[in-house]
């Protein structure tokens, strides 16, 4: 947190930290404690960051907050978490989140457990604290289709490696690794005329790998020899993306660090 380890932080960076970042989680049932009202996860933030000098205006940012993501307060507030829907209650971590205007929110998974119907209400909410409050949401999830609606530039991991990086119309578009190309694959489309591809099998099968292999190897059907002897750096494949593939290698590299060149 702006260059220091989490685990070094003082008290007050800490709490600085606390109100820079904040997180949506994926399960709208766990996170609340059954005993308390719903309330209690909104009034908890704004009384730890003493953001209320009086009960009256407490109510008042809590209510702001609810009709920012489209919920009654009259029919929320009071409430246990069983008398509200699985949709009302990611509302409500929303607006929790939104309570400290934070300059980061991290959405991990917001809309999976939610029904498909309330996923877009979800969804519009963080679009509308992305454009109107300038908060910018990384945005965690499995579903190429949402993160397609959210972001601005996704990264792509396998196996806790990137694998391909940019902006995210380029990417879901036209993906240049072959991974990020099975995902895209995978998407079902509306048609029933129009049967899903079969997953590619790895070009390569059956041959021996060394432990620094391209993780993928075993799976791709574009796998090379120098595949299995060693990890892909990223190739800056074009100015908006860049791929960790020896398919790319004679592109420039890129480092990690620099990822902003293609995620600007």
């Amino acid at each position: 947190y702006k260059g220091k380890d989490l685990r070094n932080l003082t008290r007050e960076e800490s709490r600085g930290y606390l109100n820079d970042v904040q997180a949506i989680f994926q399960d709208p049932f766990e996170v609340y404690n059954p005993f308390y009202r719903v309330d209690h996860v909104l009034t908890t933030p704004i009384e730890y960051m003493k953001l209320a000098k009086t009960r009256a205006e407490k109510y008042r940012m809590m209510e702001q907050a609810l009709e920012t993501v489209g919920l009654r307060p009259e029919e929320t507030l009071g409430r246990y978490p069983h008398q509200l829907s699985g949709g009302q209650r990611q509302r409500v971590m929303v607006a929790r989140a939104l309570i400290l205007k934070p300059r980061i929110i991290l959405a991990d998974e917001p809309v999976s457990m939610i029904d498909a119907s309330l996923r877009a209400t979800v969804l519009g909410s963080l679009q509308r604290f992305k454009e109107e409050f300038g908060i910018s949401i990384v945005y965690i999830t499995h579903d190429l289709t949402t993160a397609y609606q959210i972001g601005d530039n996704i990264i792509v991991l396998y196996r806790g490696d990137v694998a391909e990086a940019g902006s995210v119309d380029a990417v879901v578009r036209n993906p240049s690794h072959p991974y990020t190309r099975l995902l895209v694959g995978s998407i079902p489309v509306p048609d029933p005329d129009r049967p899903w591809a079969a997953e590619a099998s790895a070009a390569l099968p059956n041959q021996t790998r060394s432990k620094s292999a391209c993780k993928f190897a075993d799976r791709c059907p574009s796998a090379m020899a120098k595949c299995l002897q060693q990890r892909p750096p990223l190739y800056q494949s074009d100015p908006k993306r860049a791929a960790a593939c020896f398919l790319y290698e004679q592109s420039p590299e890129l480092k990690i660090e620099d990822m902003n060149r293609v995620l600007g």
